[in-house]
């Protein structure tokens, strides 16, 4: 598969802070590529480079094989959109779209064309005549996104379009960027904080952490195998469980022991072999916790107590005491428990993860 974007050793640095740090990223022909992390980590940076709104201190940047790293954006073949939605007030819907091909001199007739079929894919054919002060947040950001779209260009950059929209237009809009990629099969790069717009959009997700790529990957491999605790901690709502303890060697098999309690290992898939005496953290998802009834027979089990129930509609999320830790456990909505009920857990070892206690990464 070839590569649409790549990224080569890039720096940027603010004075003395250093922002990106020697990055390198190769972007598939038509993926659809999230750059995820926290305010700060240099993910809206590394996106505005790329557009060529930032200058790197050093490295390159090509785009379909074309070194683009000293051009400006209006060359380089990208559309972007932006948090703010940036329409021109006094212009309608039609006008805000056709304004960039109207500069570029594009024929009349094409203009037309690029509008019609802009428009229609994002279903504002009703707003054309419009201006912005007479459009939802919703319908502002779906006209940016047709301000991009006209332009026929090979790569589109977001960034972070849809934080300033409520919960509801936030989850519409997502299923329209999803399809949007679909039908065009253009390569997207997007830029958010959100993980549920990473894991329900990306093809793969870079997520980022002080200026550097900590694991890129397709979102199920880095929810169910995260490359260190950072990334385990950072997807998943709420976080993943995270238990501090040691490997140790009992009856001729490698445990995972915390506050004198023993877990069995049965299961793990250890990427390198297991040494006791190790100090460790265990790391396990709320929803690879099973209460009672629910751990298969012969099961390994392990006594706790409820200490806070939160009904969350379709799931209730429980807060339970066990072996001098508060871990959260994801269970049906329809069962119901009371603060001070004791329970029996079971811990799916299979999709759980053990990562060093020192180097925090994954083992």
């Amino acid at each position: 598969m070839t590569n649409s974007v790549s990224i080569r050793d890039l720096s940027l640095s603010f004075g003395a802070v250093k922002v990106l740090k020697n990055l390198d990223l190769e972007v598939r022909d038509g993926e659809f590529l999230v750059l995820l992390g926290s305010s700060g980590c240099g993910k809206s940076t590394l996106l505005n480079c790329i557009a060529g709104l930032l200058e790197p201190t050093e490295g390159q940047i090509f785009i379909k094989g074309r070194n683009v790293t000293w051009e400006e954006p209006k060359d380089r073949g990208i559309g972007m959109v932006f948090q703010s939605y940036a329409l021109y007030p006094q212009m309608t819907v039609e006008k805000n779209l056709s304004f960039g091909l109207r500069v570029a001199k594009v024929p009349s007739d094409k203009i037309k064309e690029k509008v019609a079929r802009a428009s229609e894919i994002l279903q504002i054919e009703p707003l054309l005549n419009r201006k912005p002060s007479e459009l939802s947040g919703g319908q502002r950001q779906r006209v940016a996104i047709g301000r991009a779209l006209v332009r026929d260009v090979d790569v589109f950059l977001f960034d972070e379009p849809l934080s300033n929209l409520d919960a509801k237009l936030r989850s519409e809009l997502r299923v329209e960027i999803k399809r949007l990629h679909h039908s065009l099969k253009n390569t997207m790069i997007y830029v958010t904080h959100d993980q549920i717009e990473a894991l329900t959009l990306a093809d793969r997700i870079a997520i980022m952490k002080g200026g550097v790529i900590q694991q890129l990957d397709d979102p199920m491999t880095i929810y169910n195998r995260p490359i260190n605790k950072f990334v385990a901690g950072f997807i998943g709502s709420p976080s993943m469980n995270f238990i501090n303890g040691k490997l140790e060697e009992r009856n001729g098999a490698v445990v995972f022991v915390t506050q004198g309690t023993v877990f069995s290992l049965d299961g793990y898939q250890a990427q390198e072999p297991l040494q006791a005496g190790r100090e460790v953290v265990l790391g396990v998802r709320p929803e690879h916790i099973r209460i009672n009834e629910d751990i298969p027979a012969g099961g390994e089990t392990h006594d706790a107590v409820v200490d806070i129930e939160e009904p969350m509609g379709a799931d209730n999320l429980l807060w339970l005491k066990h072996a001098g830790h508060v871990l959260a456990v994801r269970i049906g909505g329809t069962r119901r428990f009371s603060p001070g009920d004791a329970l029996r857990l079971g811990f799916d070892m299979s999709v759980a993860s053990l990562f060093d206690a020192v180097t925090e990464e994954r083992i």
